[in-house]
């Protein structure tokens, strides 16, 4: 019934343009025993995170509050509606104001984790913590982990901590879905509420992208020129086609030389470097995520053998495609 929901979008997509460049950025992003709930509090008020998530995002459903990322950055204040996204596994705060300096009514620390500073249980209800349920602040908060190396082709190109204000469009009804899961125990809810999660993801993303400051990478901006734009999505859709930069050039009907040197202008890479890229994080995460051997992850995603997807780890990442299945 959930299965639709999720963000893990096939590569095979038919989609073209931005959502696109979106969908390869979000392949192998699926949350999986994610950390997803509630948080009512009064001000002033202090949250700590110290999960060591990969990402975590804050929806701000009722009151405002701000992010306070260690480190010195500047704070973001989270009004009704907005949703920030945290990347890395580095602590950080949420609080009422950027000024409040009290102690965390609560950290999380772990999985289902709602506890005071002094070991404390600070949990009012399912998966919700803080002071009353009547509190005029509500923060819905989701965090995993996001291992494979497409999804690190995300974090790379997200900062440390963003926000997309009034995000009470698309993303809204998924919150208020998240909230009413949230508040119940059932079959399978796990499941449902990491797909929540996912498609919420999905759609702040989205509406991140389109805005100047988002800083996307040089190939996603590429993906909705006529003649890049067209090669990036052969080789995202069909990575084991022997592609080469003479048949790219004909599928785009243009000449080898202004393919060549069109793609490096717009990407920043030439085509076959991009291509050993995308078709290297692709095999990372099928080691990760499957069983399947060396051998038929190397046929899957361009590669003859075994051996030549090893020599390929060797060359770009100095690893061994063993090497990334055993730290999996």
């Amino acid at each position: 019934m959930f299965h639709g929901l999720s963000a893990r979008i096939d590569v095979r997509a038919s989609k073209i343009g931005h959502v696109d460049a979106l969908a390869s950025l979000l392949h192998g992003v699926h949350a999986e025993g994610a950390l997803f709930g509630r948080a009512i509090m009064r001000p002033p008020w202090t949250i700590r995170f110290e999960d060591g998530a990969r990402l975590t995002l804050v929806a701000m459903l009722r009151g405002e509050g701000a992010l306070l990322p260690d480190g010195g950055e500047a704070p973001l204040r989270l009004r009704p509606g907005d949703v920030a996204i945290v990347t890395g596994p580095e602590p950080f705060s949420l609080a009422d104001a950027p000024g409040t300096r009290t102690p965390p009514l609560h950290v999380v620390c772990e999985p289902d984790g709602c506890v005071t500073p002094d070991d404390d249980d600070f949990r009012i209800g399912v998966r919700t913590c803080g002071e009353a349920l009547d509190g005029p602040t509500v923060l819905l908060t989701g965090s995993y982990r996001v291992s494979s190396h497409v999804g690190a082709r995300l974090l790379d190109v997200l900062p440390r901590a963003l926000a997309v204000a009034s995000c009470q469009g698309d993303s809204w009804p998924i919150m208020e879905l998240a909230v009413a899961e949230c508040e119940r125990e059932a079959p399978g809810q796990q499941a449902v509420l990491d797909r929540l999660l996912d498609l919420l993801l999905l759609t702040v993303l989205r509406e991140w992208f389109t805005r100047p400051e988002a800083g996307a990478p040089s190939w996603y901006r590429a993906l909705g020129d006529p003649v890049v734009g067209r090669a990036l999505r052969l080789m995202h859709d069909e990575p084991a086609r022997a592609w080469t930069v003479a048949t790219l050039a004909a599928e785009a009907k243009v000449s080898r030389a202004t393919f060549a040197r069109r793609f490096s202008e717009l990407v920043g890479e030439p085509p076959m470097s991009y291509l050993t890229g995308w078709r290297l994080s692709l095999a990372a995460d099928l080691l990760r995520r499957s069983d399947a051997t060396v051998e038929a992850v190397a046929q899957q995603v361009g590669y003859r053998s075994g051996f030549g997807l090893s020599v390929a780890f060797k060359r770009v990442h100095g690893t061994r495609p063993s090497d990334v299945r055993a730290a999996a």
